[in-house]
């Protein structure tokens, strides 16, 4: 895979590739050369649907890098990756944190869920660009995915939710019981336990976090789906 040119620039005296390294180390991750590539060839080609479809309003490097990429491997730290886990990915957009969790864990499956055909179909373009295997996206909302996908998954993943308790409710029955939602959420933001009990789950764990090169705090919660 050839590496994208289209990022070029550094902030300050670290390039793009070197940001997005050491930001991944500072989760945990080592990436390889490969991988990296992947992930700058997914915002190059990001940066030229977005010129014709508004799928994300960030567009500065620098910002897509942390607080896009860096951002969504932050999730990895909610699960333990093994071979055949399946995942869902609820209001996927533009592919955040889907994608790039799929580009390092090559061996989980994914499902995206996402309405919007536009996004969808640039969706299908970055699997077929980067040739990523395991992965289905369905075109629909939520709500009307059919049963197959009912108590199927591991992971369930929702980072375009607003709301925490909106969010575990659209993804409490697509989950396995025993399994887990991984959400990403600003530090201000909380739910109760009882709040919790009342959508099916309770709370595994909280891991606060400033993701690296930035001040972007972020709180992620590792929550179980109740028999």
């Amino acid at each position: 895979m050839k590496r994208p040119n289209v990022f070029t620039t550094g902030d300050g005296s670290m390039t793009p590739r070197e940001l997005l390294i050491t930001g991944a180390h500072g989760l945990g991750l080592d990436l390889t050369s490969e991988q990296v590539n992947s992930l700058f060839l997914f915002l190059t080609e990001l940066s030229k649907w977005n010129r014709k479809i508004n799928l994300t309003a960030i567009r500065n490097e620098r910002d897509m890098i942390i607080k896009h990429v860096i951002d969504s491997l932050s999730y990895i730290k909610g699960f333990n990756p093994s071979l055949g886990l399946r995942l869902i990915d609820l209001g996927s957009g533009a592919g955040f944190p889907a994608i790039p969790m799929k580009i390092i864990l090559p061996d989980i499956s994914v499902t995206l869920v996402e309405s919007v055909k536009k996004k969808a179909a640039f969706l299908r373009h970055i699997v077929r660009t980067l040739a990523l295997t395991g992965v289905e996206i369905v075109d629909k909302r939520a709500e009307e995915l059919s049963e197959s996908h009912q108590a199927a998954y591991d992971v369930v993943t929702a980072r375009a939710f607003s709301k925490m308790n909106q969010a575990l409710s659209t993804g409490e029955p697509f989950l396995k019981p025993g399994k887990h939602a991984v959400l990403s959420r600003g530090p201000e933001e909380t739910i109760s336990g009882q709040e919790l009990a009342g959508i099916g789950f309770v709370l595994k764990n909280r891991i606060e976090l400033t993701l690296p090169h930035s001040d972007y705090r972020r709180v992620i919660w590792i929550l179980e789906r109740t028999a």
